[in-house]
């Protein structure tokens, strides 16, 4: 499971780090009952995916599958095993 990198990216790390400044910012805003401020915020966080999309697009984030190292096949593991 420690092989799986799970969130472990600057994309990742980037819209989450996003998303949570827009959370605490909108709720600072909404507390203080300051309706602008709390837009902000809410903008905030529709932006934080976006950005983590995009930068996981642009190869910061985790490689899809196809990508993926796949281990070697075992010793003693051939086709007439399988069937």
């Amino acid at each position: 499971m420690a092989d799986s990198s799970h969130g472990h990216t600057p994309a990742a790390w980037t819209g989450v780090i996003i998303a949570f400044i827009g959370f605490i910012v909108a709720g600072a805003f909404m507390v203080m009952v300051q309706p602008v401020g709390f837009w902000v915020g809410m903008a905030l966080l529709v932006l934080a995916p976006i950005v983590g999309g995009a930068m996981s697009a642009a190869g910061l984030g985790k490689p899809r599958r196809a990508e993926l190292k796949l281990p070697a096949k075992t010793a003693g593991h051939t086709a007439a095993s399988e069937a």
